[in-house]
């Protein structure tokens, strides 16, 4: 049962030669000293001390994990590392970077760039990057990428079991794909492994003499899913057609997106204004102790009922599913980070977007504007944007747990 505090009534004090007269015939012995409970005290202490002493000293700081989904070198069941290593043993030289200007500056005629969703660039920068290349594979349904490349729209949610159904030689040995993603064409471009409507889950166009594919490929890839279907099939049939393959992994490192500082209040109010507020507040703390009422002891006291706090989240959570309001859930999203993110950073708990941002950029070293986009940025359309959100944050919040807690190291 839930109990309350409560202030209780101050009790008068009696006189002290009733309490003399209560306690009885006082002793002239003195107390002895309890000298040994003090001295193991600060021994344990001491012993504390040292073992953490000694501890740290096998623990070191590792840099934080920015890693996503359908990571080259990551054998979690999210990784991609099957299929670069499925890749390599065709004959195919497969590199991972994490620079743009170095993808950018390796590829060549005889080279694939294999990229996901590049959400830590500009649309400059990644238009940019997408054309330093002669073939493509984009292994992401981001919305913005075919916005970009004008490849298609985005079907209703949901997939299905698909077969290739078109003429590319490479694809007619791949057989059947669980589809988690579906597009429709835009006019003059291939859509490969149809449903009965008619929209595709593999895109294929050529640019500017650039081929460029794109596919879902975030579980259709992965290692847990890899050995699948015709999953593996699809997956060389698209990376290893050429005799290099460079594997672009986007990162905060990496970023190009810059966020302007806007005008604060502080910065528009003139400099006499804060110490005066301070003033004030010290003397009204001064005043409260001054006139404050004196409270006695906290009672404890029954409350009728009990109320637990899971109910009122779950209810809202229902609420928030059955409207499919994704920018309002992404918006509780992204409050609920910016909470957690400003306790771990020791911020206070009225911490705003902009001051989470700045120590979250300062402990990863990342630039503050690919943090700003994050944290603050436009609210989610549909509810794909919503779970890539949900995605970005987590990996977010785990760069963090990451950089303040520090790890063992293994040698």
């Amino acid at each position: 049962m839930t109990s309350l505090l409560v202030p209780a009534t101050p009790q008068r004090e009696r006189p002290e030669t009733d309490d003399a007269a209560d306690r009885g015939p006082s002793s002239t012995a003195a107390p002895r000293p309890r000298r040994l409970g003090k001295v193991l005290g600060w021994v344990f202490v001491a012993a504390l001390l040292l073992g953490v002493s000694l501890l740290s000293l096998r623990f070191v700081a590792t840099q934080p994990d920015l890693t996503g989904a359908l990571h080259p070198d990551s054998v979690a069941p999210a990784g991609g590392k099957a299929l670069a290593e499925l890749t390599r043993q065709q004959g195919v030289e497969v590199s991972v970077t994490g620079s743009r200007a170095e993808a950018a500056a390796g590829v060549d005629d005889d080279t694939t760039l294999v990229l996901t969703d590049p959400f830590t660039l500009t649309d400059a920068a990644a238009e940019g990057l997408v054309g330093s290349a002669d073939r493509v594979v984009l292994l992401t349904s981001s919305s913005r990428m075919l916005r970009l490349l004008d490849l298609g729209d985005p079907a209703d949610p949901g997939g299905g079991r698909v077969e290739a159904g078109c003429t590319v030689s490479e694809f007619a040995r791949v057989g059947t794909i669980e589809a988690d993603r579906l597009f429709r064409p835009d006019a003059g471009v291939d859509g490969c492994f149809r449903d009965g409507s008619g929209d595709a889950a593999v895109l294929r166009a050529e640019r500017d003499g650039r081929l460029v594919t794109l596919v879902e490929g975030s579980r259709l890839f992965s290692n847990a899913a890899l050995a699948e279907d015709g999953n593996a099939a699809l997956g060389l049939a698209l990376l290893a057609q050429t005799d290099r393959v460079i594997w672009y992994v986007p990162s905060f490192q990496d970023s190009d997106i810059t966020g302007q500082q806007e005008d604060t209040l502080g910065s528009l109010t003139p400099e006499w204004v804060t110490p005066a507020i301070l003033l004030l507040m010290l003397a009204g703390i001064a005043a409260a102790c001054w006139r404050g009422r004196r409270f006695g002891p906290l009672v404890a006291e029954s409350l009728p009922v009990t109320v637990r706090a899971s109910e009122t989240m779950q209810g809202r959570a229902r609420l928030t599913a059955k409207a499919a309001d994704a920018a309002h859930a992404g918006a509780a999203i992204r409050e609920g980070t910016v909470s957690r993110l400003s306790r771990r950073l020791g911020l206070s708990v009225r911490a705003g977007v902009r001051e989470v941002a700045d120590a979250a950029s300062d402990r990863l070293r990342v630039p503050r504007g690919s943090l700003y986009e994050l944290l603050g940025g436009p609210p989610p359309a549909t509810d794909r944007d919503l779970v890539d959100l949900a995605r970005k944050l987590a990996e977010l919040e785990a760069a963090v747990e990451n950089a303040v807690h520090i790890e063992r190291n293994v040698p």
